[in-house]
């Protein structure tokens, strides 16, 4: 079942937000991937290294990729852009970067996770920042295999949607008498 047609003013707001999500992950794997190749490229790693970092490589793929991105992250910002774009408000529009990421007009419950898991990430990424390589080198190769499936999710939903194909729908938005942070329509 395809979506209706959607004008191009909706999808150009919905893409103000998936610009900023392109930015962000594009971004990290760009400085990343540099610091994921390193060991291969002075070898420093020893054979055991060599192996950690081809399984946290595959594992990441998949749990990181596949079941956190493509899952989750891809089809929930993605469904939030397409909301975006049929219902724009000033402060949603101002705001895209943080509407498309749930950090607010989204279920009380869910904005206390992601707020939560922004500041556990961010957390992360200062330590991962500071181990030595080799080691920084095996967790960056996982970390850019998620963040590289996780961006080409993200525009294989979003192109369905400006196809107006079948495409994620918002499911954590707030029922109006929610009372969380944003109000409804």
């Amino acid at each position: 079942m395809a979506s209706a047609p959607r004008p191009l003013r909706s999808k150009l707001v919905a893409a103000i937000g998936i610009a900023f999500i392109t930015w962000l992950l594009g971004n990290a794997i760009a400085r990343l991937t540099p610091l994921a190749l390193e060991p291969w490229r002075d070898g420093s790693l020893s054979s055991f290294q060599k192996l950690l970092w081809i399984g946290w490589f595959a594992g990441n793929a998949y749990f990181e990729g596949y079941k956190g991105f493509q899952q989750r992250f891809s089809p929930r910002v993605v469904g939030r852009a397409a909301y975006l774009g049929d219902h724009p408000t000033l402060l949603r529009v101002i705001l895209a970067p943080f509407f498309v990421l749930s950090l607010f007009h989204a279920k009380r419950a869910q904005l206390v996770f992601r707020w939560g898991f922004l500041i556990a990430l961010y957390t992360l990424i200062w330590f991962v920042s500071h181990v030595p390589q080799p080691w920084r080198g095996i967790i960056d190769g996982g970390v850019v295999v998620g963040l590289a499936w996780g961006l080409v999710a993200v525009w294989y939903f979003f192109v369905q949607y400006l196809l107006d194909r079948d495409h994620p729908v918002a499911s954590d938005l707030p029922d109006e008498a929610d009372g969380s942070l944003a109000p409804a329509e």
